[in-house]
Parts: structure tokens; sequence; C-alpha cells
């Protein structure tokens, strides 16, 4: 079995040196938990360290906000554009129905298969082998029906599968609750679940992650603590949770 190595510090040797390659994997936390950093630094220090091109669809967050927030940590996402390392889609104003400033991106008022359309067109250009989709509660599935819910993510899946690229999608989940999503099911579809909690300790708060699943891999099963350090996320060993408490 091929693996990609994430490129987030400390990570890959809790998952024998990184990814099981080709598979999709759920990213999923409270708001100000870290997916974003996560991801980016995925794709990030895939274009930089590994040379593998990434396609980043960002359904939330502008890209030029994006772009911003990440030089915080001295990744210039507008330089990688450029060597075509990295490419950004922007489906948030989309949704919207605003046109985009952005050189790649989602026609208004854009649905599932436009998105899965334009993420294979992009990802065949660049020659991308790692993609993130941030978030699926953006895409606006019908919540009503987590058949249909179940079934759009399994379509998500396997089209970025048939591409051959490994992917992070984005969800959301509440503190607290016993679902790892937003709509309780992307976690049984996906091949590996991240969960990402904010977690308060006496007069501390730490940021925390959790490998809830990860086929085909001896993982850690214990909580890590995360540090946003200048240089981007950093999992620490289950044991500094304690620190300074």
């Amino acid at each position: 079995m091929n693996r990609i190595p994430t490129g987030i510090t400390g990570l890959d040797a809790l998952i024998e040196g990184g990814l099981p390659e080709g598979r999709s994997y759920l990213v999923s936390g409270a708001t100000g938990t870290g997916k974003s950093i996560f991801c980016t630094q995925f794709i990030y220090q895939g274009a930089v360290m590994y040379k593998q091109p990434g396609v980043y669809v960002t359904l939330d967050e502008r890209p030029n906000l994006l772009r911003e927030d990440m030089l915080t940590f001295g990744w210039d996402l507008r330089k990688l554009e450029d060597d075509n390392l990295i490419e950004m889609i922007d489906g948030s104003v989309a949704k919207i129905g605003l046109p985009s400033d952005e050189s790649f991106s989602m026609p208004t008022g854009f649905d599932l298969d436009k998105l899965l359309l334009e993420i294979m067109r992009t990802t065949r250009r660049i020659g991308a082998k790692r993609v993130v989709i941030d978030s699926l509660p953006a895409l606006g599935i019908n919540y009503e029906s987590p058949n249909e819910v179940r079934k759009a993510i399994l379509k998500v899946s396997y089209m970025l599968e048939r591409t051959g690229v490994t992917a992070l999608l984005v969800s959301e989940m509440e503190e607290g609750s016993n679902k790892f999503s937003k709509y309780g099911v992307e976690e049984f579809v996906v091949d590996g679940v991240f969960a990402m909690h904010y977690l308060g300790m006496g007069s501390q708060s730490n940021r925390t992650m959790h490998i809830r699943k990860l086929r085909a891999t001896h993982h850690s099963e214990e909580l890590h603590p995360i540090q946003i350090t200048t240089k981007g996320m950093q999992i620490m060993g289950s044991t500094d949770i304690y620190k300074n408490v």
C-alpha cells in the first residue's frame, strides 16, 4: 500500500508514516479547532515538500482571505498557484449568486455535479495528487434526507477516488455531541476520521485531535494536543495534554 505523508508535524508518526493513497478522509470539528489550518498545511506541504500538486476547494471562506491568513505561517499560496502547484476553486460566492474574481470558480447556482466536474478538470490540468473540500455542509445537502446525504458524499468520495487523489473533506460537529460530522453519516463513508476538539481543562483551553478511525492503518487511539505555531500545526504527544494543568 502506498502512503503519502501529510506534512503535518507529528501526525505521520501516528499513522504508519502517512495516509493510504487515493482515499478520502474526514476532518471534523467545531469552530476554532484548526480544520482549515490542518487542510491547508496538507496541501501546502504536499506541494513544497513532496512536489505533489493540490487543489483546494473553498465553499465557505473567500480564497483571498485564506491566502492572507496563511501568510501568518509563511505559506505563500499565491506563489504556488503561479507555479501550477496549487489551484484554488472558489465556490464561496457562487452560492449567493455572485460572480467570483478568481481564475477558477464555480458558476452561480452550482450543484454537486458541477463542482465535481470542475474538480476533475482542475485536477487533471495540474496533475493534482491532493484535494481538499472545505466544507461538506456548505454544499447545502438536504439534511432532511439522510439517505440522499449519504449518496451525495459517496458520490464525492467515489469520483475523487476515480481521479486518483488523496482527499480531505471538512465537516462540522458540535462539542460534546456523539456525532463526528454535521449530518452524522460522513464518518461512515470515508476511510478515516480526524476529530478536532477545543478542550477546557481547569483554567486551560487546548486544541486536541483524535484519530477516530483510519482503515488499513495501525494508528494512535489517544487524544493528542495540538499546537498552532508560527510554522503551522503540530500534533503533540498524548501526555503533553496534562502539562501546565
